[in-house]
């Protein structure tokens, strides 16, 4: 678990976190837990999500768990730099539906001395690297990779596998079109479709 107390807060230099995993992992609900002890701290803190994620809320960061904090729904990830003025921490959810220049929009704010937290998805349906995370997983100084729950075996689950026929790269959902598998359950799901194909 990633304990803030190991860091030095200074308002010399920033730095960049990432909380990274599949679908159903606690993703979210570790970003707000985080945001809620930065606002604890009496720092000023700003949200943002991307404005196509309205799973939940148009006007929050909603976890599986129903936890929330009010955020801030852009565009684009420069908008994030025109928003995230006066303050002290930014935290970003679902990244990896941003375009690639949120990596160059968080090492602006961490170098302006801002702490920026960052959540999303590592890899998409398909178990390929997702958007900008990657990127930012290269420049983060605090990595923090959490797991779900295999529905099928009970092992920790890294993959986000869509149960639906769409082969769209973005598709909103939630257990209706995804669920958690570990790396052997969803490799003998590929291996199953790939018969039913022939």
């Amino acid at each position: 678990m990633f304990l803030e107390d190991t860091i030095k807060h200074s308002k010399k230099g920033g730095w960049i976190e990432v909380i990274c995993g599949s679908m159903f992992s606690g993703k979210t609900e570790e970003l707000i837990r985080r945001l809620r002890r930065a606002e604890f701290a009496r720092l000023r803190v700003e949200i943002f999500k991307p404005k196509i994620d309205v799973r939940y809320s148009e006007e929050h960061v909603v976890s599986h768990d129903e936890n929330s904090i009010s955020s801030t729904a852009v565009d684009s990830a420069q908008n994030i730099l025109l928003l995230s003025g006066d303050v002290d921490v930014v935290g970003i959810d679902e990244a990896q539906f941003f375009d690639n220049g949120l990596v160059e929009v968080c090492n602006t704010l961490a170098n302006s001395g801002l702490r920026v937290i960052v959540a999303g998805l590592d890899m998409d349906f398909r178990g390929k690297p997702f958007g900008p995370i990657p990127s930012l997983l290269a420049i983060a100084e605090y990595v923090t990779k959490v797991h779900a729950i295999c529905v099928r075996c009970g092992s920790l689950a890294n993959h986000s596998h869509r149960t639906s026929e769409d082969e769209k790269l973005v598709v909103l959902g939630e257990t209706n079109i995804y669920e958690p598998l570990c790396r052997k359950c969803y490799q003998d799901d590929l291996s199953a479709e790939k018969k039913r194909k022939r």
